[in-house]
């Protein structure tokens, strides 16, 4: 079978425990994951957090796309702001495994599906910005995470001939919903793709380049919470992967709208979460 007929082979990165009362790092997958790409057709390649990042380099060579996985929050610290209060991050290694990942990447225009915190990397990566926690950012808001509720979910607003339209057309949609962070300012060559509706919270995010299929989903459409529908987010990546192989050009371009104004200014951001000194980060 050539390369142009076999079916896509779609990385994901893995998550991390570190090594902990002498017991050994680990690194793991949810099958939910796996599972969502091989039912779209596409074949996983697990990706672990790995210190030698010429090995990774060698896997993405033979790789057509990648996913990036959700799990727990970026340390604003590495994008000079304040660690807030509700702030949970991730292992260290696994952050700076997945950024310098997310980085070759974008370099190498590596079709992408980002989800969850990987959506906030993305955003970050390509020069982005990111409310720190919603209730304090957008008091407003509904709510986008219940830690009594795993399954909690809330609707979504899709914007007309994107790639989140193709999934889920005109069906009242409601999506699973665990996040406390956000996309606030939105990274250049990006739109937004859909948002929750009443507050406007970003819940997904599409390149506007034509020599990058990249697209960011704030809610997880792999959890045992997700619907048939959202499901679909899997086949249309995979199928969007296969095509780009073919023909170098993002599939799912859609006509640019005005860039909205973000809620924030960066001077507020800044002024809200300042920027630490070393000094000041070894203390909190």
């Amino acid at each position: 079978m050539s390369s142009r007929q076999r079916k896509p082979r779609v990385g994901l990165n893995m998550a991390f425990k570190p090594e902990r009362n002498e017991v050994q790092g680990v690194s793991y997958i949810f099958e939910n994951y796996i599972s969502s790409v091989v039912e779209a057709g596409g074949v996983p390649d697990l990706l672990p957090v790995c210190n030698d990042f010429d090995v990774i380099r060698e896997k993405l060579d033979d790789l057509d796309g990648v996913v990036f996985v959700g799990g727990g929050d970026l340390d604003p610290r590495n994008d000079g702001y304040m660690l807030h209060p509700y702030t949970r991050p991730m292992p260290a290694e696994r952050e700076k495994f997945d950024r310098a990942l997310m980085r070759e990447v974008a370099r190498r225009r590596l079709p992408v599906l980002a989800i969850g915190v990987g959506m906030q990397l993305l955003n970050v990566d390509q020069g982005g910005a990111l409310f720190l926690h919603i209730p304090d950012d957008i008091p407003r808001a509904f709510p986008h995470r219940d830690p009594m509720d795993p399954y909690h979910r809330h609707g979504l607003v899709v914007e007309k001939n994107s790639l989140l339209d193709r999934v889920y057309g005109d069906n009242d949609v409601r999506v699973s919903s665990t996040h406390h962070m956000a996309v606030d300012d939105v990274a250049p060559n990006f739109l937004v793709s859909a948002r929750c509706p009443g507050d406007n919270v970003v819940e997904a995010i599409e390149s506007t380049r034509e020599d990058w299929l990249a697209v960011g989903v704030q809610f997880h459409p792999e959890s045992t919470a997700a619907s048939v529908l959202d499901r679909r987010i899997f086949h249309e990546f995979v199928k969007g992967v296969a095509e780009f192989r073919q023909t170098g050009r993002n599939p799912f371009l859609w006509t640019p709208v005005k860039p909205e104004r973000s809620q924030i200014s960066e001077k507020s951001r800044k002024n809200l979460y300042p920027a630490l000194d070393s000094s000041e980060i070894a203390l909190i």
